[in-house]
């Protein structure tokens, strides 16, 4: 597969994977709201945001792999 099909590939699935990471997210937020302080709350969401970076870091190296 060659580079540039490779990189149209990996980011249908990174929007795929952004989409599908959100709502569950999403849906962990709002089912936790009731059983959490608002600073829990907050802490939840915060490393919700920054978490989702982490499993795309294969996705991004097989992207930029020479052919």
């Amino acid at each position: 597969m060659n580079i540039r099909t490779r990189k149209a590939v990996g980011c249908l699935a990174l929007l795929a994977y952004i989409a599908l990471y959100a709502v569950l997210a999403a849906s962990l937020g709002v089912a936790l709201a009731p059983l959490l302080p608002t600073w829990a709350e907050l802490v939840f969401y915060a490393i919700a945001g920054i978490v989702w970076i982490f499993p795309l870091k294969p996705l991004f190296a097989w992207m930029n792999r020479g052919a």
